[in-house]
């Protein structure tokens, strides 16, 4: 069995003319606040407009866009089709995806990691076929089942790798210089309308060649196939793979085994916080168009390990007594919640509901086997008045958080998976959404913690990237990753929506961010 890393004339891109290697030029021009990207492929053109100016609530005349917002060009594309040359039943699977799986619909995670040295194209590839032989879902393709349940076909289509070359140079990226990633306009091209019972690629790389030298590698994994521990579980086995070496654990890919855990909760109290629930599809359709209508935009900033340090001891000198543990997390969690609460200024009695994406696998213990590699996340919500939010001591509040994350127990998780099954034996699995989806905008905030995620650690050859991109997203959300020397901080991306953006950006609401920092209220430079 040998791997295949095909180049341009002998496999080509599924998305270009059979027989021929798809090419593409952009060019990008960058203004402060407003990016303008134009991208051609053979005969055809399109712009796209990034980075919208937005107007503060309340405010006069227009607030600038973000300053870290940059563009990176990209010219001279070739598009490989990697598959692992494969042969014999694993080929042949059929993967039937679980409820948690379908419940983020065939829409794709791009992650972009940025390298100072620069990584082989080639070798990458080489080391790519090899991994996809322990995740052939990856090399399949996505398929409808007659219950309008979705499942993989594990036959070695292949996927997509794009390398570029950009006549930029590496800029010093972090939280005061993001980036419009060089994956971005091209595979945000990849709609989950055009996926399912299509020749559509569920994993495609891109990386970038940046003049004198360093690497731009973005990851588009279907989202459908994994949740972003096992997408980092993955990048992690290439990396392994990538220096010849044994992963700790092979992945598991057979969902029966998750699906078989799923019990109905005889808890009243365990029914009320399933964290799931089925819509009308009038319902469902006005959810869906609220998350179109409105305008969001990213800030990050970095907390520094001593921040946060000052930061937990404070909201520990409040608490005592049993219970009175919290976590980093939970203290920064909280901490975020309040500041954001008082930026809104809602009514004293308005809702404010913090939802948490926590792993399900991690509770489920040894009842699901270790590798177990697909969608296996939950959440579960916290709620007070707006008045209480602000007021409150942060060490109560980091308790909540606490408690919030603590209701997701083993028998909350099997139930969740029972409801989700019973939606699919019905053929309706997509007319489930998170119980908090319909006011996620007006009263309600998600955090997705990756703070203890392997994002620095991905070694494909040239050393560990410097910087990780995360993208922006449909929904307030703060997201929490690692920094890149891993020395206990966190960077922080707050997506937002674009008043409240262009209001935090504001030098006081910086300084009240960070005003457990030992110096100018740990104001990250530049922003």
């Amino acid at each position: 069995m040998t791997a295949n890393t095909t180049n341009p004339t002998d496999t080509p891109d599924p998305t270009g003319t059979p027989g021929t290697e798809k090419t593409a030029r952009t060019s990008t021009t960058s203004t402060m606040g407003t990016t303008s990207t134009t991208s051609t492929t053979g005969r055809t053109g399109r712009t796209r407009v990034v980075g919208k100016r937005g107007r503060a609530k309340g405010g006069k005349g227009r607030t600038p866009g973000p300053v870290f917002r940059h563009a990176v060009e990209s010219r001279e594309e070739r598009s490989f089709l990697v598959r692992t040359g494969a042969a014999g039943d694993a080929v042949d699977a059929r993967v039937r995806l679980s409820g948690y799986d379908l419940l983020t619909g065939p829409w794709y995670t791009p992650l972009t990691f940025f390298y100072r040295e620069t990584l082989d194209g080639a070798e990458l590839r080489a080391s790519l076929a090899r991994t996809l032989r322990r995740y052939p879902l990856l090399a399949g393709r996505l398929t409808r089942d007659r219950d309008g349940g979705l499942s993989v076909l594990c036959n070695d289509a292949g996927v997509r790798f794009t390398e570029a070359v950009s006549p930029e140079p590496m800029r010093e990226y972090g939280p005061s210089l993001r980036t419009e990633p060089v994956i971005g306009s091209l595979l945000r091209e990849v709609s989950a309308f055009r996926v399912v019972d299509r020749d559509t690629p569920l994993l495609k790389i891109r990386l970038t060649q940046m003049r004198g030298g360093g690497s731009v590698l973005g990851v588009m994994i279907n989202h459908s196939l994994a949740d972003g521990g096992n997408t980092l579980a993955f990048l992690e086995s290439w990396s392994r793979e990538h220096h010849g070496l044994d992963s700790p654990e092979e992945p598991f890919h057979d969902r029966t085994v998750l699906d078989a855990l799923g019990r109905a909760s005889t808890d009243p109290a365990t029914v009320a916080r399933r964290a799931f629930t089925g819509v009308s599809r009038a319902r469902l359709l006005a959810t869906n168009i609220k998350v179109g209508l409105h305008k969001l935009a990213t800030v990050a900033t970095r907390f520094e390990a001593a921040e946060l340090v000052a930061m937990k001891r404070a909201a520990q000198r409040q608490l005592t007594g049993e219970g009175s543990w919290v976590s980093t997390n939970d203290v920064l969690t909280a901490h975020i919640w309040q500041v954001l609460g008082e930026l809104r200024g809602r009514d004293d009695e308005a809702a404010e509901w913090l939802g948490m994406i926590v792993s399900a696998q991690s509770r489920l213990g040894d009842a699901l086997p270790a590798g177990y590699w697909g969608n296996c996340v939950s959440n579960s919500w916290t709620g007070t008045s707006a008045a209480a939010l602000r007021e409150g001591p942060l060490g109560r509040v980091a308790q909540d958080v606490r408690a919030c994350l603590d209701s997701n127990t083993a028998d909350k998780i099997r139930d969740e998976i029972a409801f989700l099954n019973s939606y699919r034996r019905a053929g309706v699995s997509r007319h489930v959404m998170s119980v908090r989806a319909p006011d996620v905008f007006e009263t309600a905030l998600t955090v997705n913690n990756w703070s203890q995620f392997p994002l620095y650690r991905i070694d494909l050859g040239a050393g560990k990237p410097f910087w990780y991109e995360f993208p922006d997203l449909p929904v307030p959300t703060v997201h929490i990753a690692p920094t890149p020397a891993e020395d206990g901080g966190r960077d922080v991306y707050l997506c937002l929506a674009q008043e409240h953006a262009a209001v935090v950006r504001e030098p006081a609401w910086l300084e009240r961010l960070h005003v457990h920092g030992r110096t100018g209220g740990g104001v990250p430079e530049g922003m």
